[in-house]
């Protein structure tokens, strides 16, 4: 796949999108959340980016979705499906699924779509995918207190380009790697030469180190697993709460989990803790251990009385001699115990071993001293050794630890990939469940079963109830509509007729989605596009009358496989012109083998107007209640629906005649003083006839 053939990338974001692992799998799947981890990549530009791709993967032209209206449509029902996810990445996957007139596309939707309808979730499934999301590179690691050395140039260059993760020195012979080892914890010799060669210090000679990354540097794997450790631990949640198939072991992967803390370094070992307690606590602890060994000879100073004879101070005064030698003639077995005392307290303090506390013990000095102060040159030994100490360990349980979790990375991002993608799946499956949806079934399709009658469907639908209007589901009447060509929709005002396109509009957008549909059956072509013109506010002026005109004659020039759904285009100008024009645009669009249907309050004046046999269906309403109209929602086929304004007068007309039989007996009068004769309201409805 060429990457910048894509719409919408170019040569940058096709840089970007080559650091990917597989970027053509990614992009093929719609695999948002990888191409998110591209550089520079954000969530919802992936997105644009994986449509483009399935869309150039099925050679899918675009532009089903034709009108404003209709991409309307295409975003209330895609708002409806995202309501219904839990986590930003179903969200955004969810923009990857678009209309489209490719079998293909439809039949890959389809599959993932009739997988995910059969999801069994419940609240805690739900509850479990909130902690989820994408994983996070790692970014980059940089390690300080290793480095790798080499003699040759060329290795140089190759081992910077290998493991950037480390610094890189040039050495001359083993002199300078033991300057080097003086520096840095580890030293990772590359050259075979250094063999054999016994240096202070960890000095390690690995020829192979630059093919085996992950054992010279195992910050680079454990990184991944310690940046995304909870989003690793809520895909695993997940995963036991919806009792997914996991794509890797989920207790080793946990295990493993448990013993990284989120910087990187390992958690759970006691000597490490031990170690790295002693680093941090070292200064502390020495002065510590200095205030004891002072409180003490402080307090046996107090205690004790000294008597100097005046030749004894004499004598001292003639050599120069101070407090030591008053210190050791006087209190020597005192001071010999305050600085036991001290180093008793760095040792226990610190948590010594034998080797340690034999340095340890050498920071307070047996010759006599007040006030009593550590040797910070012993003291710095001390604190580079349990460093070194404290580096190799971690170094040894980072390889083991990134040994044991090695095999678990691509099952880990499998892990999170299938969490995620349920979020998808179940967003779909609860928008079937809420709207009892069915997957429709497209017609004259090669290789499917058909009828005779296939090749004439347009739609069909059965028991559908819109997704777009705002009432629950119990209060919207199942509607049965179907139209192999042209037709012409009446009815009442108020009557649902522009909800009947609402509910065509919906799902045949659902449909070539791929997705289940708002019905209890649907049977429908594939079309190329959806034209869905809306009703217009008030009479178009002269300019824009002559750009609707245009883009009619355009597409009944070339809408054989499309679908029309116009609401009253005869509001764009006069009632006997819009008659007759749009009795042109029927003709036209029948000819082309177009499927249409065109709502209007002037049916009638169409029908008498085109030069063929107009298919007239109606949304009749069957009375008056309470002042509220009683509609039949489902259009009758071949039936021209009675106006508002008819069914009014019938009822006055059906009152009257009650008032006269009660008050005349049943003789048609009117004395001037009660309701008119029942004979005027029959005048009048005969106009409708």
């Amino acid at each position: 796949m060429d990457l910048e053939t894509i719409p919408g990338v170019g040569e940058k974001t096709a840089r970007a999108l080559e650091a990917l692992d597989e970027p053509e799998r990614a992009l093929r799947r719609g695999d948002v959340a990888t191409i998110a981890t591209a550089p520079g990549i954000t969530q919802g530009r992936a997105a644009r980016i994986a449509r483009g791709a399935i869309r150039q993967e099925h050679d899918d032209p675009g532009g089903f979705l034709a009108t404003d209206r209709a991409r309307e449509v295409y975003r209330e029902v895609l708002d409806l499906l995202q309501a219904r996810t839990v986590t930003d990445y179903a969200a955004q996957r969810l923009e990857t699924i678009y209309p489209s007139p490719r079998r293909s596309r439809i039949e890959d939707v389809q599959a993932f779509a009739r997988e995910a309808i059969e999801r069994d979730y419940d609240d805690a499934v739900l509850e479990a995918l909130e902690g989820l999301e994408p994983l996070r590179n790692p970014g980059d690691v940089r390690v300080r207190e290793r480095c790798l050395a080499t003699t040759d140039a060329e290795r140089y260059s190759e081992a910077r380009e290998a493991i950037p993760e480390l610094s890189v020195e040039v050495v001359e012979d083993a002199q300078g790697l033991a300057e080097l080892a003086r520096g840095y914890s580890t030293v990772i010799a590359l050259d075979e030469s250094f063999a054999g060669v016994t240096l202070e210090g960890d000095v390690q000679v690995k020829p192979d180190a630059l093919e085996n990354p992950a054992e010279v540097v195992p910050e680079r794997p454990l990184s991944f697993f310690a940046r995304n450790r909870d989003r690793l631990q809520a895909a695993v949640e997940v995963h036991r709460t919806a009792d997914l198939e996991p794509a890797c072991d989920l207790e080793a992967l946990e295990d493993g989990l448990s013993r990284l803390d989120e910087d990187g370094t390992v958690a759970g070992d006691d000597e490490l803790d031990r170690l790295t307690t002693a680093v941090d606590d070292l200064d502390a602890a020495a002065s510590a251990a200095e205030s004891v060994a002072n409180d003490r000879l402080r307090e046996a100073i107090r205690e004790q009385d000294v008597t100097i004879e005046g030749s004894d101070l004499l004598s001292l005064v003639e050599r120069g001699a101070g407090v030591d030698s008053l210190l050791a003639r006087e209190l020597a077995d005192e001071y010999a115990a305050a600085v036991e005392a001290a180093r008793e307290h760095l040792v226990d303090a610190l948590d010594l071993d034998q080797g340690e506390s034999e340095i340890a013990r050498r920071a307070f000095s047996d010759e006599p001293a007040f006030p009593v102060e550590r040797d910070e040159a012993v003291v710095s030994r001390l604190r580079e050794e349990l460093t070194a100490a404290k580096e190799r360990r971690a170094g040894r349980l980072k390889r083991e630890l990134a040994a044991d979790l090695a095999d678990q990375r691509e099952g880990a991002r499998q892990l999170v990939r299938d969490a995620l993608e349920l979020d998808v799946e179940l967003a779909i499956a609860r928008f079937a469940r809420e709207y009892e949806c069915t997957m429709p079934e497209f017609v004259g399709e090669s290789g499917e079963t058909a009828t005779e009658s296939d090749d004439s469907v347009g739609f069909a639908i059965e028991g559908g109830q819109s997704p777009l209007l705002d009432e629950p589901l119990e209060a919207i009447d199942p509607v049965d509509y179907a139209v192999s060509d042209v037709a012409l929709l009446s009815g009442v005002n108020s009557g649902g007729k522009t909800s009947t396109l609402d509910l065509v509009a919906s799902v045949v957008v659902l449909a070539h989605m791929g997705l289940p549909v708002p019905a209890e059956r649907v049977r429908l072509r594939r079309f190329d596009d959806l034209h869905y013109h809306a009703k217009t506010q008030g009479t178009l002026d002269a300019g824009a009358f002559e750009s609707t005109v245009r883009e009619f004659a355009d597409l009944a020039q070339g809408g054989e496989g499309s679908l029309v759904l116009v609401d009253e285009l005869e509001s764009i100008t006069e009632p006997g012109a819009s008659a007759k024009i749009i009795a042109g645009i029927l003709e036209a669009l029948s000819e082309n083998g177009a499927t249409a249907v065109f709502v209007s309050h002037l049916a009638g004046e169409i029908r008498e107007m085109a030069d063929y046999d107009v298919t007239v269906d109606g949304i009749e309403a069957v009375g008056l209640v309470d002042g509220e109209l009683e509609v039949n929602r489902s259009p009758v086929k071949d039936h021209l629906a009675r106006s508002t304004p008819e069914l009014i007068v019938e009822k006055l007309a059906d009152e009257a005649r009650d008032d006269a039989v009660a008050t005349n007996g049943g003789a048609p009068a009117n004395d001037g003083d009660g309701d008119p004769e029942p004979v005027f309201y029959d005048r009048l409805l005969e106009k409708f006839d």
